[in-house]
């Protein structure tokens, strides 16, 4: 055991969580969106055009093929082997969208990377059973969570901020900080992989069928779905993790439109988002902690609370901004409050969700259950900023687009308080 009182395996699968969280905090949400938004199709609208479609098209493949290599998985060998694919097809494809000269094959590295990495993070989960016993999922998947805000997130974005800041005084640009930044993550990712690959075990796994193995994956989806829809519990808790995981995703979408509403610097939002993790990182820990003192979907539901009380700020600041009756200081002091309180709330709500949910499952059928799992995480944020989007564009204020956040919320904690009629306090 470890002064975190994990054994070894543990240890190792919590570390995977340093490497998976790099690639969303670098290439999805700041630095490599923000560069390929100004060099795609000339920049402007026809960027922001190509890196939409390119993520709806990556989310898709992943989506119709997360629930077959969840079946897949299932069976021996088949697991380790198809996280070391894609660990080392994620590493490789990122370092070549660092090393790209056109942006067209560049992009197309970049959507193969956000692939392998959502494939890679499926089955990561996946393991949850394997790696450990149901009186510890809690607190495992609470320190994987943990260690990828305070480790994997804030290390890496602050060298890759540094370099974008400073890079300028050795001769580094904007575009050559990007890029390092884009290396530095594919390094990253293969390096905190390692443990996971070389002690992570798949006790679980069913024996191959003699004939017929891609037929039989075929059935055991179609299974594993019919008894889903038959699991009241579980199905209402797979509708409600999807309504409050779009209602979190939403909030990060409306972030950067406020943080610009009240003049903040790219340097600035960059430098507010980085809030969000470090505090997330004590929290994670906190959540995993009360989870042996505290229903754990008790928990989920504080942090969800956290989250309507977020969107009533952005929506009072939204207001304000409107009215044109904000002043700078006030502003970003509110941004700052809002990062804050994110990180306070989005590490426990992403662990404990998925360790109750790896409560709930049988361990020999993880694969195929957290397949499901994964689409539904891959298609969360979908609604809310559509409705969001709307909502702006039909009234021309962003304040009332906001408390279409609050509504997805409101939605997912009845249909989660109705699961807990079934799930109990797991």
């Amino acid at each position: 055991m470890s002064k975190f009182n994990l054994t070894k395996t543990e240890r190792s699968w919590a570390l995977f969580d340093c490497a998976e969280s790099v690639f969303p905090a670098i290439m999805l949400s700041t630095f490599f969106p923000i560069f390929f938004l100004s060099i795609a199709g000339g920049g402007g609208s026809a960027g922001a055009l190509w890196w939409a479609s390119g993520l709806a098209v990556s989310r898709i493949i992943v989506g119709i093929a997360a629930p077959f290599i969840g079946a897949l998985i299932d069976y021996r060998g088949f697991k380790k082997r198809l996280l070391t694919i894609s660990i080392v097809g994620g590493s490789a494809s990122t370092f070549l969208t660092a090393i790209i000269g056109t942006w067209q094959p560049m992009f197309l590295f970049f959507m193969l990377a956000h692939v392998f990495w959502a494939v890679s993070n499926q089955i990561y989960d996946s393991y949850l059973p394997d790696i450990t016993t149901k009186d510890r999922m809690h607190k495992v998947s609470s320190i994987g969570y943990a260690w990828g805000y305070g480790i994997g997130t804030p290390i890496p974005y602050v060298i890759s901020l540094l370099l974008v800041m400073f890079g300028s005084n050795f001769g580094i640009d904007f575009y050559a900080a990007v890029r390092l930044s884009v290396a530095l993550v594919a390094i990253w990712m293969l390096a905190f992989s390692i443990p996971m690959i070389m002690n992570a075990r798949h006790q679980y796994e069913n024996k191959i069928p003699e004939k017929g193995l891609f037929r039989k994956v075929a059935a055991d989806v179609r299974d594993t779905a019919v008894k889903i829809a038959r699991n009241k519990g579980l199905l209402l808790f797979l509708i409600a993790y999807v309504l409050y995981i779009d209602g979190i995703g939403t909030v990060s979408v409306v972030g950067p439109i406020f943080g610009t509403a009240i003049g903040l610097s790219n340097e600035g939002m960059l430098l507010a988002f980085l809030i969000a993790p470090l505090v997330s990182f004590p929290f994670s820990l906190l959540f995993g902690k009360l989870s042996k003192k505290i229903c754990a979907t008790k928990l989920i539901l504080a942090g969800v609370f956290i989250y309507c009380l977020i969107a009533f700020m952005a929506f009072g600041l939204g207001l304000g901004v409107e009215a044109e009756a904000v002043t700078p200081a006030f502003g970003l002091a509110v941004f700052f409050a809002m990062n804050f309180l994110v990180g306070t709330a989005q590490g426990g709500i992403w662990a404990l969700s998925r360790s109750v949910f790896g409560k709930l499952i049988p361990p020999e059928s993880s694969g195929e259950y957290f397949g499901f799992f994964e689409i539904m995480g891959r298609f969360a944020a979908i609604l809310g900023p559509v409705l969001f989007a709307f909502v702006m564009s039909a009234t021309g204020r962003s304040s009332f687009g906001v408390l279409t956040i609050v509504a997805v919320l409101a939605v997912s904690v009845i249909v989660f308080l109705s699961a807990r009629k079934h799930i109990g306090t797991n």
